[in-house]
């Protein structure tokens, strides 16, 4: 077994169960791309077993901290089907869920998402590269399923050295899919959309707007980044469930994006003139609307990634700054806005600050009615903070 040596005062993270080993860290040792390796300190005592990544910045992902613990095919049989049994004991109202998320699961880079009867997975770090067979073969047996799509085409693979990869590896069927996510259906492509082809994290945010167009009854929604619609057709359920009439403006950049949002709406039975799609630049529309006068009583912003790292957060904030502003100088007062960040590099507590910040330009202040998160299904663990990379606040204008 090849061996890692930690520089002196370097075992802390690993001492309190954080999975990470940076190449800074590392004193001595190596070996092949996804390679097991015993982890000692400088004083050689065993930290963890883990993966050995020669390209990344993360140089070793931990798979145990017991030096017991033998890294083999049963070991990872184990850890699905751990992960797996999890999800049944959340309350998830979809047959889209997360089943594997990385880190969290005690598999880093793996991201196994089940869309109904297929699984999409993702594998983005050398060590469960070289151990995929076994993995996809776990991932059956512990479903029960027998169809497995592979999305390893994240910009994250490419720090580990590896190609990007898409295709069935196994099974073969049409790759355009339908999910029941609470009330409403929505159909995604698990080829060509972001990620893994929808953003599941998002499922219980959704049926939070869903209640809030219900219970205070918007007639005015305006959906920023909209992509394939969920926050579009949820504001519509909600309106419908509420009695109002009201209807959504849904603004992305992407137009395939918006051809499956009509569909979405369309398929859930809600009048095309009840939405309005705009292919355009969210800044720019929200400066348009506030140049025009036009006003909504409920805005979500959803923006892509703007921080993926810590290096890039004082950019991102000030995009986030930006959005929020001009969202909060077009939101009714008494209105609601639903805000949210996906950037690993931006925490919660900085979030909260931009958003402040944003309001106070604004000349607006408001109630944070509520703080949310990614859904269950996408854990953070209690030595992995880093899983928490959504946040979200639920804002009523005063």
């Amino acid at each position: 077994m090849k061996t890692l040596r930690l520089r002196e005062g370097k075992e802390r993270s690993l001492q309190r169960r954080h999975p990470w080993i940076f190449d800074s860290a590392i004193a001595r040792g190596g070996a092949d791309a996804g390679e097991t390796v015993r982890v000692e300190s400088h004083e050689g005592k065993f930290l963890a077993w883990a993966a050995f990544s020669p390209s990344s910045k993360i140089r070793a992902r931990a798979w145990s901290f017991d030096e017991t613990q033998r890294i083999d095919a049963a070991f990872f049989i184990a850890a699905v089907a751990a992960a797996v049994s999890a999800r049944g004991r959340f309350d998830l109202k979809s047959d889209g869920m997360r089943l594997v998320h990385g880190e969290s699961d005690g598999l880093p880079g793996l991201i196994v998402d089940r869309y109904g009867d297929t699984l999409v997975a993702q594998f983005l770090f050398a060590g469960v590269e070289r151990w995929k067979d076994v993995l996809i073969d776990a991932l059956l047996a512990a479903t029960g399923l027998s169809k497995l799509y592979e999305r390893s085409d994240a910009s994250t693979r490419a720090l580990e050295g590896l190609q990007p990869v898409t295709g069935w590896l196994r099974g073969d069927s049409a790759t355009d899919l339908t999910i029941q996510e609470h009330d409403w259906r929505l159909t995604l492509d698990i080829a060509e959309g972001h990620k893994t082809g929808f953003y599941l994290d998002q499922r219980d945010s959704r049926k939070k707007m869903a209640d809030y167009a219900q219970r205070l009854q918007f007639q005015r929604v305006l959906n920023c980044y909209c992509y394939t619609g969920g926050f579009t057709v949820a504001a519509l359920a909600g309106m419908r469930a509420g009695g109002s009439v009201g209807h959504v403006t849904s603004i992305d950049s992407s137009g395939p994006a918006l051809e499956r949002a009509a569909a979405n709406v369309a398929l859930n039975g809600f009048a095309p003139d009840s939405v309005t799609f705009m292919d355009a630049d969210v800044n720019a529309s929200l400066r348009q609307f506030a140049a025009q006068g036009q006003t909504f009583d409920c805005i979500v912003l959803d923006p892509p990634k703007f921080a993926p790292t810590a290096a890039h957060a004082d950019r991102a904030a000030r995009a986030y700054k930006d959005i929020n502003r001009l969202a909060f100088k077009i939101l009714e007062p008494g209105g609601v806005l639903f805000t949210y960040s996906c950037s690993g590099g931006i925490n919660a507590d900085l979030f909260h600050k931009i958003v402040a910040s944003a309001g106070i330009d604004a000349g607006v202040d408001g109630y944070i009615s509520e703080r949310l998160g990614g859904a269950p299904d996408h854990p953070m663990t209690i030595n992995f903070p880093e899983g928490e990379y959504l946040k979200g606040l639920v804002i009523l204008r005063k």
